[in-house]
């Protein structure tokens, strides 16, 4: 159950945000011009590559790193084949995991490494093999872990995973923005609302938050743009900063769910099984990404897929019990109380621009509404095919962290 009312209280919000989720939301722009700074400080916008790399294999635990690898074989299209190596294990535990190269792995090959802990033997085992393959190898761990230590030295290069400076959250609440100027940030009459961290202050912040993906994402997509595999220019990752700032101004805590992308999804997402239905280049990694974390923060599953190919796969769900008008009218007079409330499908549409301007959308809504089934839609604003990627992320980001916070409250 989904407590609505402690979505409009940010003082309840923030005594339910144990681990700082809010915060990790929240410092995804900080977080982006940090590696950033990161990334040139390892060389990395100064390379000058003489050709392409063959294929590019990526590895890496955690939920960040996957999406970091999802996130880059969706942005290189065709220009080079892109392999996530999966690991291996007993468990799930860092020092369980295991990864290996393809037995066709060489010198014309990259392999990026990314995680947010570091201390995973098997990937540092990893980076040993590549070198001896003659791969070239490029991590992003966090600074002063065994993995930077093994691939900093001769094997590779590192780049330090970027943190929050001095663990703010940047200027989305109330701090200096990208324009230089305070963020303004909740509704008339609500002093001291502005300022994330006059109010603000988590138990402990996660290294695997929401802002994570992009303190790994960021130094690999500059790479790739100086190998030519894909288009992101320091100037266009800027801009990705800025539209993550301008979401997180909409997205806060102190604005009210109904000027609120994130809490208005949240709140429509109350007892329902998301179904998320994705169109054009950016919004199909974000729909994946937004199944992915609502499982693990959630711990709600939720299917994501591709226009038109999500129809067919996803009409049975609408048709069956998890239609909207799946109730049985006769029976409306029973006494509930002591029953579990009945999770009923609703579509959520993340839109980009399609490819060739052609759009399944319309017949998405109207198979979803001849089912009695709700709609919910995000569309970015104009931009590139990464701020339109970061304004899908973001938004779902929080929506994400406020049904795990408003879900676990006590009724």
């Amino acid at each position: 159950m989904l407590d609505e009312s402690l979505l409009d209280a940010p003082d309840a919000l923030a005594l339910a945000d144990h681990t700082g989720l809010l915060r990790g939301a929240a410092e995804a722009g900080a977080r982006v011009r940090t590696a950033l700074r990161h990334t040139a400080e390892a060389g990395i916008t100064g390379l000058a590559p003489e050709g392409r790399p063959r294929a590019v294999l990526i590895a890496g635990s955690g939920a960040a790193a996957t999406g970091v690898a999802d996130l880059i074989a969706a942005l290189t299209t065709n220009a080079a084949p892109v392999t996530r190596l999966r690991p291996t294990g007993v468990a799930a535990a860092a020092g369980a995991l295991r990864w290996t190269l393809p037995g066709w792995a060489g010198p014309v090959d990259l392999l990026l490494i990314a995680t947010t802990e570091g201390s995973e033997p098997g990937l540092a085992l990893l980076a040993e093999q590549a070198y001896r393959r003659g791969c070239t190898v490029v991590a992003v761990a966090p600074r002063q872990s065994p993995l930077s230590e093994v691939v900093g030295g001769t094997h590779g290069l590192m780049v330090p995973m970027a943190t929050a400076p001095n663990g703010q959250s940047g200027p989305p609440y109330g701090q200096s923005g990208h324009n230089g100027q305070s963020a303004p940030h909740g509704q008339a009459g609500e002093p001291g609302r502005s300022g994330l961290d006059e109010w603000y202050e988590p138990e402990e912040t996660p290294v695997a938050g929401p802002g994570a993906l992009w303190a790994l994402l960021v130094p690999l997509l500059a790479l790739l743009d100086r190998v030519g595999l894909l288009t992101a220019p320091a100037e266009t990752l800027q801009l990705v900063a800025d539209r993550l700032d301008r979401t997180a101004e909409r997205c806060g805590p102190a604005v009210a769910t109904y000027s609120n992308p994130a809490k208005t999804l949240a709140a429509e997402l109350a007892d329902s099984l998301p179904l998320i239905w994705t169109e054009g280049p950016a919004a199909a990694p974000a729909g994946r990404r937004f199944a992915a974390v609502l499982a693990e923060l959630t711990g709600r599953p939720a299917l994501a897929a591709e226009l038109p190919e999500a129809l067919p796969a996803h009409s049975a769900l609408l048709a069956g019990h998890f239609a909207g008008g799946a109730a049985d009218p006769d029976d409306f007079f029973r006494d509930r109380v002591e029953e579990p409330q009945a999770w009923r499908a609703r579509v959520v549409l993340l839109r980009d621009r399609p490819a060739g301007g052609l759009t399944a959308a319309p017949a998405a809504r109207e198979l979803a509404l001849g089912h009695d089934t709700a709609i919910s839609e995000l569309e970015p604003e104009e931009g590139s095919e990464l701020e339109a990627l970061a304004e899908l992320v973001a938004v779902t980001d929080f929506a994400t962290v406020y049904l795990a916070l408003a879900g676990a409250a006590p009724a």
